[in-house]
């Protein structure tokens, strides 16, 4: 994790508690971290879930890839370093999330495990949920949808650092939840994910 530069600063704990956000809210706070290819169908799954969580009166909030690079992390690259960076931020950002009550999702390829691990030990220390949801697409199949047209420039040599193609994807070793998104639909996906919110009690039943 980052090196902590500034000094002479001091946690506030507040009055409110996590707990009293529950209350508030009727359900837990967590993070979802869709992790997979580009083109995968990360975004997709998360766009879905948010619209059903609202639908359910759920407070979710996503935190995309491509939208958090063009504000809060946009000033980094695609280099190894810049990643971990990029990872560790989100990570930070989503944690605040979850202490306000909401569900994080957060959508990002994040291919070095290392920098998943950190995030959710991030959340484990603080008592959060950490819902490691790996969005499981062949590479053939990822290329083949290709919905920004990444992959045909990175052949090309037009894009470096690609996942995939000339940079590693670590795939999680026992993500809790893994979906198929080349053999599943999308409503079997978001159903698959619900059933783990409420079998971790995060939603009601």
């Amino acid at each position: 994790m980052a090196e902590q530069k500034a000094t002479n600063v001091h946690w506030h704990e507040g009055d409110i508690t996590r707990e009293h956000r529950a209350k508030l809210l009727g359900h837990k706070g967590a993070t979802l971290w869709f992790t997979g290819l580009s083109g995968s169908g990360k975004s997709t799954v998360a766009v879905e879930l948010e619209g059903r969580l609202n639908e359910m009166g759920v407070l979710a909030y996503r935190l995309d890839g491509d939208n958090v690079r063009m504000g809060i992390n946009k000033n980094l690259g695609f280099s190894a370093e810049d990643r971990t960076e990029n990872i560790r931020r989100i990570g930070e950002v989503a944690k605040l999330f979850v202490d306000a009550g909401a569900i994080a999702l957060s959508s990002f390829i994040s291919p070095y495990a290392a920098d998943r691990d950190q995030v959710r030990k991030l959340h484990e220390d603080a008592g959060m949920d950490f819902i490691e949801v790996f969005v499981d697409c062949a590479l053939e199949a990822a290329e083949a949808r290709d919905p920004k047209g990444l992959y045909k420039k990175a052949r090309a040599g037009e894009i470096k650092n690609f996942t995939g193609i000339d940079d590693p994807y670590e795939a999680p070793a026992s993500p809790e939840v893994h979906l198929h998104s080349d053999r599943q639909s999308l409503d079997e996906e978001v159903e698959q994910i619900l059933a783990v919110l409420r079998e971790r009690g995060i939603i009601p039943a």
